[in-house]
């Protein structure tokens, strides 16, 4: 094992032989934790890209004792079927694994200009990095986001398809003003240089919100993001993730997320804290108007919800609270 960086707390599990990683172009991020055949999926979906770009993949095990991720995804890489590595990040939680192979990329591959993520439950339709490449490209973005389409486990489920837990925020390609997930991203060698390592902030492992807040300021820093909606990534969705509880504690962590990527956005202005917090109370009082709003618009209770659900969130978290909802994964 090859320690990176000093700390031990990324190593190097292998690589592909003959990797020529000056001539890399882009590189992907994969991590993963306890899902050897889902990751197997995603890579397949990843070595049969239609594209001309030079690109290589990192897949990050975030599960340091069995690492059956790894174990499972070694052999390809081994025998040189996917050009790249495969490192574990030692300290658990999706920041440090997003922060282990973003860091590995700047170090291992000196040339790349875009560096993409998904995630180890998504397929990667055949034109996604060169499509989310090329909207980088033409949108002159430093960051592009593209559409995380769902895939319900159950097909009856696939109404929810709609709600905003599971919705794209975007339905057209262009410049946008903020983007929320790591799902289904490009961010430029440039942005990670200019933001440095640690780029996700800690605080936000179990909780998710890293990539929010990362995104976030990002955009002080003036970095231009682009949405590029034919770049898709289709996300499994267990039967779970459509359970009532589930639905209202994503929402919740979602309100909690606003508030603490604000509170860090605002950090150092005038009456800061008291500024969110009003803008919390605010959205409180008018989210049940935004309910009944989207309740006559969609027919669909849940999504009438969902503005009540995060205000709620906003709220709480002036109070401590968090859900850190990838404390146990396998519940998540």
């Amino acid at each position: 094992m090859i320690p990176l960086p000093s700390d031990g707390s990324v190593s190097i599990a292998g690589r592909s032989p003959g990797l020529v990683a000056a001539a890399v172009e882009a590189v992907v991020t994969l991590p993963t934790f306890k899902r050897p055949e889902q990751l197997l999926a995603t890579l397949a979906s990843l070595k049969a890209q239609e594209t001309g770009r030079r690109f290589a993949i990192i897949v990050i095990e975030n599960e340091a004792e069995a690492r059956a991720g790894a174990k499972a995804a070694l052999p390809l890489f081994e025998r040189g079927d996917i050009a790249g590595m495969v490192i574990v990040a030692h300290e658990r939680g999706n920041c440090s694994a997003y922060n282990a192979g973003w860091q590995t990329a700047i170090l291992h591959f000196p040339g790349f200009s875009h560096l993409l993520v998904i995630d180890d439950d998504e397929i990667a339709d055949p034109q996604w990095l060169e499509r989310m490449c090329k909207a980088a490209e033409t949108l002159g973005a430093d960051v592009v986001g593209g559409p995380q389409m769902p895939v319900f486990a159950d097909a009856a489920h696939a109404r929810w398809a709609e709600h905003p837990v599971f919705a794209p925020p975007y339905r057209q390609t262009g410049r946008v003003p903020a983007l929320f997930s790591s799902g289904n991203l490009l961010v430029g060698r440039n942005v990670l240089t200019a933001m440095g390592p640690p780029f996700l902030d800690l605080k936000f492992n179990f909780m998710g919100g890293g990539d929010s807040d990362f995104l976030s300021r990002a955009v002080q820093r003036g970095f231009v993001l682009g949405w590029c909606a034919e770049a898709q990534v289709h996300e499994t969705v267990p039967a779970r993730r459509v359970e009532a509880d589930w639905i209202r504690a994503r929402s919740l962590r979602n309100g909690v997320i606003s508030t603490l990527v604000e509170k860090k956005k605002r950090a150092g202005t005038p009456f800061a804290g008291i500024r969110v917090f009003l803008k919390s109370l605010a959205l409180l009082a008018v989210s049940p108007f935004r309910g009944a709003a989207r309740l006559a618009r969609t027919g669909s209770l849940a999504t009438a919800l969902y503005p009540i659900h995060v205000a709620v969130g906003r709220v709480l978290a002036e109070f401590g609270y968090a859900n850190e909802q990838y404390r146990q994964p396998e519940k998540n």
